[in-house]
């Protein structure tokens, strides 16, 4: 059942699309705004979201509303800001001139910064900081599909209220945190395995399950927490182990890990990093929002971050083509080249 308000998605992307397009499959009135590829892809064959769990729903073509100028704006009354951080501040600006009185925007992007940003541009609005724990991959003719679990996090605010009722409808429950800064390092730690899977060009079950790769993505995450503790931030417990523990379960023999990591995090086979996505497209990718703040917050509490910067470094690489075909192993080597120079 449709209900009077008006959701806006504001960069029609993967997480996006599918996010926007769940609450849409349940009734509610949702309008996005998104690249004319994005656009003319979903005004062809409407939107598919697909789950790990085998959610299978549909939006016909003629029911999805979406568009390339950002129009839409002056309606919403929750707008859910999805572009990329770099893009952040430009969206801001288009939201200030657009906005409509007493609109809520909640920010579901990567990174720490960006709710931040659109407080700077929109003074005195209504402006949340969320997340989006799960993965989700667009896979071509408007289908989008959320390969691993999650709820979404939310900043806890009376202005988020009213349209709760709707998020779990499209059974997208929001959990509220009086603390959101702890809840987004700690998905910053799990995410540093972003720019891994991206270089290992596998799926992340299986980039996952072979003990190198692991192995390269906890370097990464010790690091990190040592950033951390230097500077006083201790990360929210987003999964069954806290984060300070999770580097260890990373570097267990394989038999031992897949046993752990059932219980731990379900991933479906096709699921792959967003960074691995940015990459086969030919996009900037969010490296330096993720790894980039553990290597720019270890410069502010002087804690070496080589292992994080040459991962920006090699992503950076890889950006710039052409990719190189790393084993799991000979990335461990060089990040462990890496750390040991600046020991």
């Amino acid at each position: 059942m449709a209900s009077s308000q008006e959701f806006c998605v504001f960069g029609a992307g993967s997480i996006g699309c599918y996010v926007g397009g769940r609450l849409a499959a349940s009734g509610a009135t949702v309008r996005f705004i998104g690249r004319e590829r994005v656009v003319q892809e979903v005004r062809a064959n409407g939107l598919r979201l697909m789950d790990w769990r085998g959610a299978d729903l549909r939006v016909p073509a003629a029911q999805v509303h979406i568009d390339t100028a950002p129009d839409a704006l002056s309606t919403a009354d929750l707008v859910l800001v999805t572009v990329k951080s770099s893009a952040t501040e430009d969206a801001g600006r288009t939201l200030a001139s657009r906005l409509k009185p007493g609109a809520v925007v909640i920010s579901f992007q990567n990174g720490l910064h960006n709710a931040q940003v659109l407080r700077d541009v929109l003074p005195g609005r209504t402006v949340l900081t969320g997340m989006v724990p799960f993965n989700v991959a667009a896979q071509g003719q408007g289908t989008f599909f959320a390969g691993s679990e999650g709820t979404l996090e939310a900043e806890q605010h009376a202005g988020l209220a009213p349209f709760l009722d709707a998020f779990a409808r499209a059974g997208l429950a929001v959990k509220q945190h009086a603390d959101m800064v702890a809840v987004q390092w700690a998905k910053l730690l799990l995410n540093l395995n972003n720019a891994v899977n991206a270089l290992a060009n596998l799926p992340l079950k299986q980039e996952l399950s072979q003990r190198a790769w692991r192995r390269c993505v906890s370097l990464a995450q010790r690091e990190g927490l040592a950033v951390l503790a230097a500077a006083g931030v201790k990360p929210a417990k987003l999964t069954p182990l806290p984060p300070h523990w999770i580097p260890g379960l990373l570097e267990l023999p394989d038999g031992v890990f897949a046993v752990l990591a059932q219980k731990m995090l379900a991933i479906d086979a096709r699921a792959r990093s967003s960074m691995w996505d940015d990459l086969h497209a030919g996009r900037t990718t969010e490296v330096d929002y993720l790894n980039g703040e553990i290597v720019r917050l270890g410069q502010k509490v002087r804690v070496p971050t080589p292992v994080n910067a040459r991962l920006v470094a090699l992503i950076r690489e890889a950006e710039a083509g052409p990719r190189r075909d790393w084993t799991g192993e000979a990335l461990l080597a060089d990040l462990t080249q890496a750390a040991q120079a600046r020991a």
